[in-house]
């Protein structure tokens, strides 16, 4: 594809128009894939005018409900989720979708065509931001349904995350924002509400391989296993310390927005196991938020890791199972896991 400057110099490309030209140029988006992405995009869309409307609407607060995971669930949630349901079921590109918000599978109504992909996806990342207007959104991840598998089951989902053809998220801020991999690069598409259509405002995202900020929930300190107290006592210890600079904290409590902070600039985000919960390997899904951020963010030349091994190399036992997260800019990722390694 021909390649442009970001920002206002950026000539208008259309997400359909990109996803056309890239399977023209590399092959890499077949023609039910390109229209489950685009289809995927519209829901966005009308997720994200459900997220502006806020309070005008009714629909902020909670819904009274628990997920699958037993937290509970916002109004926003609910709806989130409805409208990615309804918006892929009927188009036969997919077999079978999966969400943070459903205990199990859904698998497509026989009164529609069935599609040879799987579709998972968290409706509404950030769920503890939306009553208070801070940036949320929408994850989602692509993969192909095994050959040999007949009717849907459980097992279809469990791949690792190497084998994803495409991830990417919706980012619901001062812009509407989806950015998108299908192993070619991470490239950044912002809504143009006027135009109804989301428009490449940037290429090729690169993560720097060196930072000064870092972001994860201090407040679980006490609660933190030996390798990451260290990693983090040293970048507090600043310019006077082993690492020779100062760092900075930043931490929104929206996976979604930390990491697409550090697609913007760099950095480093870390949901780390901690002894509150010894049993759980992690806060966060693999399926659901883990691999997709992680494809990712290694496409923008990051890394992500669990601490001790690549998460896209981690194959899920479980579709709702948990997973320490350590990602963003290489050379600071790769600090934290040597330091995991080390205390084994």
């Amino acid at each position: 594809m021909e390649k442009h400057a970001s920002g206002a110099h950026l000539k208008r490309i259309s997400l359909t128009r990109y996803l056309v030209e890239e399977q023209r140029e590399h092959g890499t988006i077949p023609g039910e894939l390109r229209l489950l992405l685009e289809v995927v995009a519209r829901a966005c869309k009308s997720v994200s005018n459900n997220v502006n409307k806020g309070a005008l609407a009714g629909i902020l607060g909670s819904a009274g409900t628990g997920n699958v995971q037993g937290e509970t669930q916002q109004k926003l949630d609910i709806i989130a989720n409805e409208v990615l349901l309804d918006a892929n079921e009927w188009g036969g590109h997919l077999a079978a979708m999966a969400s943070e918000e459903m205990d199990s599978f859904y698998e497509i109504p026989n009164r529609y065509p069935h599609g040879e992909y799987l579709l998972l996806f968290d409706p509404l990342d950030g769920s503890s931001n939306i009553d208070v207007n801070v940036s949320i959104g929408t994850i989602f991840s692509v993969l192909k349904k095994p050959l040999q598998s007949g009717n849907v089951c459980e097992n279809d989902f469990l791949q690792p995350g190497v084998k994803q053809v495409a991830a990417g998220y919706a980012i619901y801020g001062p812009q509407t924002t989806m950015v998108l991999t299908v192993g070619n690069g991470v490239h950044s598409f912002t809504l143009d509400r006027e135009a109804g259509s989301f428009v490449l405002t940037q290429q090729d995202i690169r993560i720097p391989e060196d930072t000064k900020e870092f972001a994860i929930n201090m407040s679980n300190m006490r609660h933190w296993d030996a390798p990451v107290k260290r990693y983090i006592d040293e970048c507090l210890q600043g310019k006077e310390g082993v690492r020779g600079k100062d760092f900075n904290m930043r931490w929104i409590a929206s996976m979604v927005a930390d990491v697409h902070r550090i697609l913007c600039r760099g950095g480093i985000f870390m949901y780390p196991w901690d002894k509150r919960e010894p049993d759980k390997p992690g806060k966060l899904r693999l399926l659901y938020e883990a691999n997709p951020m992680s494809f990712l963010v290694e496409q923008a030349g990051g890394a992500a890791t669990n601490g001790r091994q690549r998460i896209l190399e981690v194959t899920p036992t479980a579709l709702h199972q948990r997973v320490s997260v350590v990602l963003g800019s290489k050379n600071e990722v790769e600090r934290v896991t040597k330091y995991h390694l080390d205390a084994q």
